[in-house]
């Protein structure tokens, strides 16, 4: 019997020890959360800060749900210290934010260095590294300075690469000697698909069948739009490397939103529709940065509708970068619409001639979040990873944004918000993936959870909560949620081999 009994006890010891561990990944590993400047920051006429795209986007009425906007957000411009002692409590080791650029060059490169901006940004990072806390940076998360937009037209203009460069610039003078992690851009395909495809972003450009904007064409201008921003990316790559990196032995990347596209049938058709759907969302920007050309799948579609890389551009992008940043938060199916009838203009992918969705026969592909398209489906996290590791040679990568969405009529109190136990099953199971990927040899180095606390969600506002920490908009007050709590715990947690002799001591 008392066999039977330790034997018991040794498989729930081994169902326990299951779980996902800290001490799954290397000791070096950077566990971190994720914010950016406009969902956070607030003050947004202060300090010499001039309107950025987004200030002006937002105040337009019918752009966001329920009429809310950036103003104030977190306000996390005056509150930076007490999210600082927030991500202490938690034990995390860096922390990823981006600059706002219109708070450091209220006018881009056609007007002074804002010195107030440059030392907001100086008093984050001193504080950060204070606490022993790693400043993880993206130069652009979708905001830039309105009058770039209103002078040139920002993404349109070939222009806008000399004021990345010049912004770009600044802000490795300003911070590079503290800072050891840049990214250059924060989802530039989610930036170009909804700015210039459908047009529910700013600048707000798209024609039919994607959307009836006031101006635009989405057959062109999202691949110029994107041509910019590779090489503004490599305009600033080629400046850090050159004159930066080495005396400031940091690294730069640029970071991707992540979808992961499986067949909606399992049919030839809709095989190559995913790969598709896969080839026109991350390697639209990955594919020239590394190798220096559109990937085969969109030139095979677009044609002379995708720009060309001039021997100038080419020796600027062999300058390339040092990580993929990550995001990925669902899986989606894919249907070709070579061959089949469907609507392409309801879909972020219809520019591969894809149509793609979460449902298959009624069912969804995992559980639904509150987040339109995001579903719980954790083995598209080592699916995703793999895909990358593979198609770039296994470059460094780091998981940059991976969360859950909270919302809807269920949410009735406050209580209601700090009882996200389907946030911990989440991060859970994407970071048993993760792993799982990482021991087949992904180099993976770091993992960011998005969000630090709830903010302003794009065109869904407040009406949607992704936060560790939940944020009461009319008093600021920052509430851990039971997320909070069990992220503290894993990052505090003990190895699990010790755990197992500690437990057979017992039997």
């Amino acid at each position: 019997m008392k066999y039977y009994m330790a034997l018991a006890v040794l498989l729930g010891v081994l169902s326990l020890v299951a779980a996902i561990e800290r001490s799954d990944f290397p000791p070096l590993f950077l566990f971190g959360t994720s914010t950016s400047s406009y969902q956070i920051e607030g003050a947004y006429l202060e300090g010499n800060k001039s309107l950025s795209n987004w200030d002006v986007f937002t105040h337009i009425p019918g752009n966001i749900k329920e009429g809310d906007n950036g103003d104030i957000a977190d306000d996390h411009y005056h509150r930076y210290m007490e999210d600082i002692e927030l991500m202490h409590s938690l034990g995390v080791n860096s922390y990823r934010f981006s600059i706002s650029w219109s708070r450091v060059l209220p006018r881009g490169r056609f007007g002074e260095i804002n010195s107030i901006g440059i030392r907001f940004y100086d008093k984050l990072i001193d504080a950060l590294l204070l606490k022993g806390i790693q400043p993880f940076v993206t130069l652009n998360h979708y905001d830039i300075p309105q009058e770039l937009e209103v002078r040139y037209g920002a993404w349109l203009n070939s222009e806008i690469q000399e004021d990345f460069g010049y912004y770009a610039e600044v802000c490795f003078k300003a911070f590079g000697d503290r800072v050891k992690y840049w990214s250059t851009f924060n989802e530039p395909n989610v930036l170009v698909k909804r700015g210039y495809l459908r047009g529910n972003f700013p600048p707000n450009h798209c024609s039919k069948p994607f959307g009836t904007c006031p101006n635009g064409d989405s057959d062109t201008e999202p691949y110029v739009a994107a041509h910019n921003v590779i090489l503004s990316h490599a305009t600033a790559a080629e400046i850090y490397k050159k004159k930066y990196q080495v005396k400031q032995g940091g690294s730069i990347g640029i970071v991707l939103s992540a979808v992961w596209f499986e067949p909606l049938r399992d049919i030839p058709n809709d095989r190559l529709a995913a790969q598709r759907a896969l080839s026109f969302d991350g390697p639209w920007f990955l594919d020239p940065i590394i190798y220096g050309d559109y990937p085969p799948e969109m030139r095979q579609v677009l044609g002379s509708n995708l720009p060309t890389f001039s021997f100038e551009d080419r020796r600027k992008l062999k300058y390339k970068l040092d990580f993929i940043g990550v995001n990925h938060y669902t899986t989606l199916y894919a249907k070709d619409c070579m061959f089949s009838p469907c609507r392409i203009g309801d879909s972020d992918q219809g520019n591969a001639v894809v149509f793609t969705t979460g449902d298959r026969n009624g069912l969804p592909i995992g559980t639904p979040t509150a987040m339109p398209t995001f579903y719980v489906a954790p083995d598209g996290m080592e699916k995703m990873v793999s895909y990358i590791m593979q198609r770039y040679n296994n470059l460094p990568m780091f998981i940059t944004e991976n969360g859950y969405a909270q919302g809807g009529e269920r949410y009735t109190s406050v209580k209601d918000w700090l009882d996200d136990k389907d946030r911990i099953e989440f991060l859970s199971s994407y970071l048993t993936s993760l792993a799982t990927a990482m021991r087949q040899g992904a180099d993976v180095r770091g993992y960011f959870i998005w969000s630090l606390v709830d903010n302003f969600e794009w065109l869904y506002g407040y009406t949607l909560r992704f936060g560790l920490y939940h944020v009461n908009y009319e008093t600021q007050e920052r509430t851990p949620k039971l997320s909070a709590k069990w992220y503290k715990k894993f990052l505090g947690g003990k190895n699990k081999l010790q755990k197992m002799s500690n437990y057979m001591k017992m039997v």
